[in-house]
């Protein structure tokens, strides 16, 4: 495979154990419990690489970071690196010293946490290294990728309900109907949200509508002139007289016959 031009770190453990295995008699895969687990043969830090799609496992010193000895894997899970069967903390991976030569070899972690992590970067990134090859392969081949067909199929149909659509135009777009005036005046309704009072002026006087004098009534047939209503009359000194016997007393009833009225005292 060819490889990329810089070096990322995928994963760093403080601590890791190595450990010389015995050569697997069957097929049945490595047991962690077959090693001298209390005498590991070296212990320092381990760090996860990646160039281009090669991923490395590189175990180095503490303190000086000088390379002890270095794992390609090129794919996972795969040979370079395996689980053993009888724990989650122990793996056998092989490794090359550049020269053709290669030895598999054991490594352990204290904490089931770091092994966790070591296994989650190789997967990660050998997803990362499948996702390139596809969209690699459908970049060459672009026919070959599965197409949207937006196309209705054979007796598929789809439903447009219109007059929803025009009830909401009509909603929208009719103005409000002004209700028809009555009689000869005419008054034009109050702003939104005002009041208005009206009050009735005295006999005689134009009517006051909103602040405004209004113009006397027409009557109709009339040609267009002004009808005045009928003035009250001012009250004369006979009718005074006439009356006076009301207003004078109160409470009784007269038993006099007012002359030339026409009553008859019985």
């Amino acid at each position: 495979m060819e490889e990329g031009g810089y070096e990322s770190v995928l994963c760093v453990k403080p601590e890791v154990h190595v450990y010389r295995i015995p050569p697997r008699a069957t097929n049945r895969g490595y047991r962690a419990a077959e090693w001298q687990l209390d005498q590991p043969s070296w212990s320092g830090r381990l760090r996860i690489t990646a160039k281009g799609q090669v991923a490395y496992i590189k175990l180095e010193d503490r303190t000086s970071g000088e390379l002890f000895a270095q794992a390609p894997v090129d794919q996972f899970p795969g040979t370079a690196v395996e689980s053993v069967t009888d724990s989650s903390r122990y793996f056998v991976i092989r490794i090359e010293d550049g020269n053709g030569r290669r030895a598999f070899i054991g490594i352990g972690f204290g904490d089931r946490g770091d092994a966790f992590d070591f296994n989650v970067a190789l997967q990660d990134h050998f997803k990362w290294v499948k996702q390139q090859c596809e969209f690699a392969k459908q970049a060459q081949n672009p026919d070959q990728g599965p197409k949207l067909d937006l196309g209705f199929k054979e007796g598929q149909t789809i439903k447009i309900n219109i007059a929803n659509m025009k009830k909401k135009e009509g909603a929208a777009g009719t103005p409000r109907a002004r209700p028809a005036s009555t009689g000869g005046l005419s008054l034009l309704p109050p702003p939104p949200g005002g009041k208005t009072s009206t009050l009735i002026p005295p006999p005689g006087e134009p009517l006051s509508v909103g602040g405004s004098l209004s113009q006397p009534a027409v009557a109709p047939g009339s040609g267009g002139a002004n009808v005045s209503w009928p003035q009250p009359k001012p009250a004369t000194a006979a009718t005074a007289d006439v009356w006076g016997d009301f207003t004078t007393s109160t409470g009784s009833t007269s038993s006099q016959t007012q002359p030339g009225t026409g009553w008859v005292q019985f």
